[in-house]
């Protein structure tokens, strides 16, 4: 009898642990949707204000640009380091670290905080940034600080707070489980998958809960209409992955430090460089008419929604502006801008295809350049068919996807996230800890 007792209580007990297990992916989901959505409305107030001061003085972001730049990296490294860039690095990194202590640098409820604050603070001051990157890295802090009310570590709670940030911060709840699979991971953990998904879930609903169901660029019906309409695919593949891939290059470059005499000044003076940085992105917006401020969704979201014209320099400048936004070390994500200047390449290579829909162009263009930038094709295809609602286009973005992220390779023989992952990696843990398989 004691020993049916025995094993019935490890049942019992075996059986309580894994509904905490679930119990605390829901739970985190639930938070890490609420805090997508408040940093999604703030970030909205945020970039309005600055649109705001723009109307009252035209000439405003020459000041208020760079002195937020500066100010922005200065609080960076004082108060909140490793809180700088788009925070998918950080997420990548902390879930190749054995230590939890170590991995407390890169992912806690400090950095969730200083991320929410200093992302607003970019926006305000009129950064060429988005908040979908941010929202990773604080979907990730959040779980990873419910993972101390478990009884034992839980794998895949960084993972699963990041895959739940992408779906609530762009409501595209698939999108967020592919990114999670593709990049994050780079493998499809069938030991977590289950909870992963349901913390996702979990966000998604509690994104829809609280601003509603919606698309986030509207919704388009734009499809490519004759065999000859296909010759785009590949033109815009082409362009549009080379071009994610120099972007690329770029980061990884600045990130690793440039040689010579120009490194070393950066690395000495961050925040004299930020500046500067803050300087060149004004005169981007001013050249581009305000176009190239903030996230870039509100002008590509009234190309699709009701075909208004940009600036044919637009993608240009777009792309200037978020290199110098993504270099100079403030917290920003780039997968907003990025969709931005894929859509402003689209836009003018439709001047090549003039029987091609110009929303078809845009589409096609961003899944290209953004494809090239992460190098993950599915997720790049995925997740701009959810946020556009168009599932007719859905064969031909994958085949741009796959020609794009192929071609970008070319340029960056690496994906920006895990090229500048192995940056935090060797800053946050040196020699002290040998590599080892994600698992949290």
């Amino acid at each position: 009898m004691s020993l049916l007792s025995s094993r019935h209580t490890r049942r019992l007990k075996v059986h309580s642990a894994r509904w905490q297990r679930r119990a605390l992916f829901v739970l985190g989901g639930v938070v890490v949707g609420a805090a997508a959505v408040m940093l999604a409305l703030l970030a909205d107030r945020a970039q309005q204000a600055f649109h705001h001061l723009l109307l009252h003085w035209h000439y405003a972001s020459l000041v208020v640009t760079p002195l937020g730049f500066g100010l922005s990296v200065y609080l960076t490294r004082r108060f909140f380091p490793n809180s700088q860039g788009s925070g998918i690095p950080q997420a990548i990194a902390a879930r190749q670290l054995r230590d939890h202590g170590l991995r407390h640098r890169l992912v806690s409820i400090r950095i969730a905080i200083g991320k929410i604050l200093l992302t607003l603070l970019g926006l305000l001051c009129g950064a060429s940034a988005g908040r979908e990157g941010p929202t990773v890295q604080v979907g990730a802090s959040i779980m990873f600080a419910l993972g101390r009310f478990s009884p034992r570590r839980q794998p895949g709670l960084i993972l699963a707070g990041a895959a739940a940030g992408v779906a609530a911060a762009f409501n595209t709840p698939l999108a967020g489980i592919v990114f999670g699979i593709e990049e994050m991971s780079r493998a499809f953990e069938v030991r977590t998958s289950g909870l992963i998904i349901g913390g996702v879930i979990a966000a998604g609903l509690t994104s829809m809960a609280l601003v509603g169901d919606y698309t986030y660029f509207g919704t388009t019906s734009a499809t490519l209409g004759t065999s000859a309409d296909w010759l785009a695919v590949p033109v815009c593949g082409a362009i549009g992955g080379l071009a994610g891939g120099v972007f690329s290059r770029i980061l990884i470059l600045v990130a690793g430090g440039l040689p010579g005499k120009a490194g070393r000044w950066i690395k000495r003076w961050p925040v004299p460089f930020a500046i500067l940085c803050g300087l060149g992105v004004a005169v981007c917006g001013l050249a581009a008419g305000g176009t190239t401020f903030g996230t870039g969704y509100e002008q590509i979201e009234s190309v699709l929604a009701s075909g208004a014209a940009l600036p044919w320099s637009f993608g240009l400048l777009k792309f200037a502006a978020t290199s110098l936004t993504s270099i100079s070390g403030i917290p920003g994500g780039i997968f907003s801008p990025s969709l931005a200047i894929g859509g402003g390449v689209g836009l003018n290579l439709s001047a090549i295809f003039p029987g091609v829909p110009v929303g078809a162009m845009v589409l096609l263009g961003m899944v290209a350049y953004f494809a090239g930038v992460v190098q993950a094709p599915i997720t790049a295809f995925v997740i701009v068919t959810e946020m556009t609602d168009n599932h007719a286009m859905m064969v031909p973005l994958m085949a741009t996807a796959l020609i794009a992220s192929s071609l970008s390779r070319l340029v960056c023989p690496e994906g920006v996230y895990h090229a500048l992952a192995k940056n935090f990696l060797r800053q946050t843990r040196g020699t002290a800890e040998p590599p080892a398989a994600a698992a949290g």
